[in-house]
Order: C-alpha cells, then sequence, then structure tokens
C-alpha cells in the first residue's frame, strides 16, 4: 500500500504554468497506473490525465489535452503533472490516485492523497 502526498499548486495567472507533484511512499509504487482528478468548487471530481506503470501510455481528459502532461519517475517515486496555458476553468483541488490499471474512471482509482489547490486569475 502506497501513501501519497501531493506538492505544487498555488495561485498563478491565466496564461502561467504550475507543475504539479505527487511523491509517493511505501511499497508498489511502480506497479501502479497513476491519475491526476480534480474537483473544482460545487463540481464532482474529475479525470485530468493517467500514465500507466510502464510509462507506455498516457490518457488526457478533452480539456487538458496539448496543455497538461503527465510524466512519472519511478526510481523516485513521484508523478507529476505539467500543466500549461492554465485557465480560470482549471481552478481546482488537483488529487493524484493509484490503480491498478490505468483508467479514466474515478471508481478503478483506490489510493489517494489529500490534493492540492490550484488558483487561476482571470
Amino acid at each position: 500500500q502506497v501513501q501519497l502526498v501531493e506538492s505544487g499548486g498555488g495561485l498563478v495567472q491565466a496564461g502561467s504554468s504550475l507543475r504539479l507533484s505527487c511523491a509517493a511512499s511505501g511499497r508498489g509504487f511502480s506497479n501502479y497506473a497513476m491519475g491526476w482528478f480534480r474537483a473544482a468548487p460545487g463540481k464532482e471530481r474529475e479525470f485530468v490525465a493517467g500514465i500507466s506503470w510502464s510509462i507506455i501510455n498516457t490518457y488526457y481528459a478533452d480539456s487538458v489535452k496539448g496543455r497538461f502532461t503527465i510524466s512519472r519517475d519511478n526510481a523516485k517515486n513521484t508523478v507529476y503533472l505539467q500543466m500549461n496555458s492554465l485557465k480560470p476553468e482549471d481552478t481546482a483541488v488537483y488529487y493524484c490516485a493509484t490503480a491498478r490499471t490505468i483508467s479514466t474512471l474515478l471508481n478503478e482509482y483506490n489510493t489517494w492523497g489529500q490534493g492540492t489547490q490550484v488558483t487561476v486569475s482571470s
């Protein structure tokens, strides 16, 4: 079982970039697919990006495709979300999570971090 801690959130202006990190402790990180989700105020948690344990496969929500990039460093037990050209509608709490296999479905993910706030001002 791994534990996850997100970091890197903050308040930025539209058009800026941020890189979120999700550090995993515990055993087995490299065996899991990883995903990033977000929850905007008053909205349900939604899929943002996912990456397979092998790094070969990545999935993105249409709303972030071309702007966000998910990556992972299995030697550092860390997954990243590079967010470029940020928009006010990207404002949300961002969560990382583990899954047995890469998926866009929230219920496929079982271990979650506490989240990091991203606020994009116009």
